[in-house]
């Protein structure tokens, strides 16, 4: 059986607790609060595969969850790919790109998996987008649009776009294939904390041919209610998912711009509710993961995938301080 150890059991880590508990796996927990320890005894992990320091169980184990703070991404999965261990990170990879950078190069040559947790692209409905996507279904893509805002207790160990955006950007970045080549970001800390609580990102793909693909990733903690929204613009074919929906979260939308006798029309054509079967993506996530330990065949986003949706937040930051867009080097 393989034996997996979940580092942390705070809000998200109690989510990977239950998922795991659910699976076929021997599971070991860390986490270096004791009171925390109890939840994961109380669900019924011995204790003896309970610990404070998670490198005392480092070698009993196949494969690492990590779910802490997103200033310990770094030195956890540095310290677990080095005893040679696949590892699944919670997202955001690293806080700096080029800590994600050298964490994608170390499990690459010690030939290790590296898994980010982009729960988004285990969601069936984005697996359709993409694949609709790649099948030219859209026709000639316009626009991305993705909104993940919401009024919630704000995270204290990154900004909103670390926290939620980097979910959609890395989702874009699946959706086009590669990362955006200009990134243009608008940031405001309206708690005074030092870190954005409202982010606007727009992001510039390059296509062959010329044609250039413009996305935009809006978070924030202010709005009313809960948004979890992608918008797929083409001249064929658009298409809203509404990733708070069970079930019907896709709606196409067979609207065109038509020029006509010199001026454009807009032309509105059928519009379809897709439905999806109702998978909890991260459960999907987590088996991909333990299935990779088995197999050696990754699934979901590599460590170079969450290397780009670090380096598009940096390069956002970095375009708000300057107010400038920043350009970067897909091919780097």
């Amino acid at each position: 059986m393989t034996r997996v150890l979940l580092i942390g059991l705070g809000r998200w880590g109690a989510n990977h607790l239950r998922v795991l508990r659910s699976l076929p796996v021997e599971l070991y927990c860390a986490d270096s609060d004791a009171a925390k320890l109890a939840a994961a005894a109380k669900a019924g992990v011995p204790q003896a595969r309970l610990a404070t320091d998670a490198r005392t169980l480092l070698a009993e184990v196949d494969g690492v969850v990590i779910a802490t703070p997103a200033e310990t991404h770094f030195p956890l999965a540095k310290l677990c790919l080095e005893a040679g261990k696949d590892v699944l990170v919670e997202k955001p990879l690293t806080l700096k790109a080029e800590e994600g950078l050298e964490l994608a190069g170390r499990a690459e040559r010690v030939r290790r998996n590296l898994q980010v947790g982009y729960i988004f692209r285990f969601d069936p409905a984005s697996q359709w987008l993409k694949e609709a996507i790649g099948a030219g279904e859209f026709g000639s893509l316009k626009m991305l649009r993705g909104i993940f805002s919401g009024f919630k207790r704000p995270r204290t160990d990154a900004g909103v776009s670390f926290a939620d955006g980097v979910h959609f950007i890395d989702l874009f970045n699946h959706f086009m294939g590669m990362p955006p080549r200009r990134v243009t970001g608008h940031l405001q800390d309206f708690f005074n904390r030092g870190m954005e609580d409202q982010s606007l990102i727009a992001m510039e793909y390059d296509l062959a041919g010329g044609r250039t693909v413009w996305a935009t990733v809006e978070t924030g903690y202010h709005a009313p209610g809960k948004a979890r929204e992608v918008t797929v613009m083409g001249d064929r074919l658009s298409a809203v998912c509404d990733y708070n929906v069970a079930q019907y979260k896709v709606k196409t939308f067979e609207a065109q711009h038509q020029v006509k006798a010199g001026a454009i029309d807009a032309v509105e054509g059928a519009i379809r509710q897709l439905e999806f079967p109702p998978v909890e993506p991260l459960l999907a996530e987590v088996q991909a993961f333990v299935a990779a330990i088995a197999t050696r065949q990754p699934q979901g986003a590599d460590g170079r995938a969450g290397y780009w949706a670090t380096r598009v937040v940096e390069a956002a930051m970095q375009s708000a301080r300057e107010r400038r867009t920043v350009t970067l080097d897909p091919a780097a």
